[in-house]
């Protein structure tokens, strides 16, 4: 009966810390990402539009989702897609994949996005994305000609 219930007790623990390393999926309308967005918090935008609208209309300071994609973020992931569930998909792929505390789906696409990041300029908010990571603020390294 001890090494049953021993047994148990790891079994539950192992599946407690599984569940409690997977990120939240949630959709996000204009208001709760104006809220977030104004927070100052780290951030990673991913753009999982069709890649015929990601060459019409490209979305500055996004990494472009493509099938397996890796990344290691320091704060919450943004998906952006061309409609709210495929946005919600993306996200539960990239929280299933990755090491993210939260991840949002923004409700309305690359239409709410634009709207949220139309004064980033005078905001201050700067997104920086180095090779495969999503880290906001000073990069790591820095090219130079």
């Amino acid at each position: 009966m001890r090494i049953h219930i021993a047994g148990m007790a790891g079994t539950l623990a192992a599946l407690f810390a599984a569940s409690a390393a997977m990120a939240d999926v949630t959709l996000h309308d204009k208001a709760a990402l104006e809220v977030f967005l104004s927070s100052g918090s780290p951030c990673c935008v991913i753009d999982a539009r069709s890649e015929l609208n990601r060459m019409r209309t490209p979305l500055p300071d996004t990494l472009p989702y493509r099938k397996g994609l890796k990344i290691n973020p320091t704060g919450v992931v943004v998906v952006v897609a061309d409609n709210d569930a495929r946005a919600m998909a993306v996200g539960k792929l990239l929280a299933d994949t990755s090491k993210a505390k939260d991840v949002y789906a923004v409700k309305g696409g690359a239409t709410t996005w634009r709207a949220l990041t139309a004064g980033q300029a005078t905001s201050g908010i700067r997104f920086v994305i180095p090779k495969n990571t999503c880290e906001q603020g000073v990069p790591l390294q820095e090219l130079r000609y």
